[in-house]
This record gives C-alpha cells, sequence and structure tokens, in this order.
C-alpha cells in the first residue's frame, strides 16, 4: 500500500529525528565542523557523509531522487552556516523541517 503525503511527511520527519541523533554520532558532529575541525579528519568528508545519510532517508520516504539530492545539499549548506555560527541549533532544526514541507509540496503537486 502506498503511504499518502502525511505519512511520507512523517517518515521525513523520523528520518531527520534518525539522522541528526543516532546515525550522526559524537564524531561526525564534531568533524562535520570545519571551523574546529577533528585532527586527521577532512571537514568535508564528514559534512558529506551525513548530509548524505539525510539524502538517503528522504529518498527511502519519498521515493524520489531527486529530492534525496535536494535534501543532501541543503542539508550541508544548513548544517555549515550553523558550524559558521551564523544560526543558531534551533533555527537549524527549523529550516531542516521547512525543507521536508517543501519537499512534501514538490512531491504532491508534481507526483505522477
Amino acid at each position: 500500500m502506498p503511504f499518502g503525503p502525511v505519512e511520507i511527511f512523517a517518515l521525513m520527519i523520523f528520518g531527520h529525528m534518525l539522522g541528526d541523533y543516532p546515525l550522526q554520532g559524537d564524531f561526525l558532529a564534531k568533524a562535520k565542523n570545519r571551523f574546529n575541525p577533528l585532527p586527521g579528519t577532512p571537514w568535508y568528508h564528514a559534512l558529506a557523509a551525513h548530509a548524505v545519510i539525510h539524502g538517503g532517508l528522504v529518498f527511502l520516504a519519498t521515493g524520489s531522487l531527486i529530492l534525496g539530492v535536494l535534501e543532501t545539499i541543503v542539508h550541508a549548506i544548513i548544517d555549515d552556516t550553523k558550524c559558521r555560527g551564523a544560526i543558531s541549533f534551533n533555527i537549524d532544526q527549523a529550516l531542516h523541517i521547512c525543507c521536508k514541507v517543501i519537499w512534501l509540496i514538490i512531491l504532491v503537486v508534481w507526483a505522477p
């Protein structure tokens, strides 16, 4: 049985929480910060890994590779902005949730 918009949104929110907490862990949370990197760990590898996890979770929730790629790109930009100190943790989280709303709108409007 295919999922409707409410279920897809719930899956994206669940995926976000999974990706930002247990699947990120202390290592990625620290290593992705270009302004305070872990010695010997390229920050961009860690940021990319974290963002790809999120993109993959959006892909799994929506079935859209395009939305998964968009999530990967935007998630990396938002997290890098937070690491720079330009936005707070709460704004970071709000922006990530707003992205899920946008992905859902795109999915519903352009669904086959």
